[in-house]
């Protein structure tokens, strides 16, 4: 099986970053563990985004197993664009823009 191209929107990073940094001032641990499990996750999709739940917009989501986080994402043909880190249970939606 051929792993697709994944790419992360850009503002898709900065959720990212915005929830590491969360993280980090609480627990560097915790930072760290958040990462693994975001690169984890990304892996995941990039191997089997088929095995994902169909969302909105045409997009796919895949669940964070450890953190109250989903990966929006949606493929582009041959490739996979990650749209979205979301928390779930903040700002729902929020990500909606970067897909139209």
């Amino acid at each position: 099986m051929t792993k697709k191209l994944v790419s992360i929107h850009p503002a898709a990073l900065r959720d990212a970053e915005s929830a590491i940094d969360w993280y980090r001032e609480r627990s560097q641990r915790a930072a760290e563990r958040f990462l693994d499990e975001v690169d984890h996750t990304v892996r995941r999709i990039e191997e089997q985004p088929a095995q994902f739940p169909r969302y909105e917009l045409e997009t796919r989501r895949a669940f964070l197993r450890r953190f109250p986080y989903f990966i929006v994402f949606r493929e582009r043909g041959s490739d996979i664009e990650i749209v979205a880190i979301a928390h779930g249970r903040r700002r729902p939606g929020f990500w909606k823009d970067r897909v139209q």
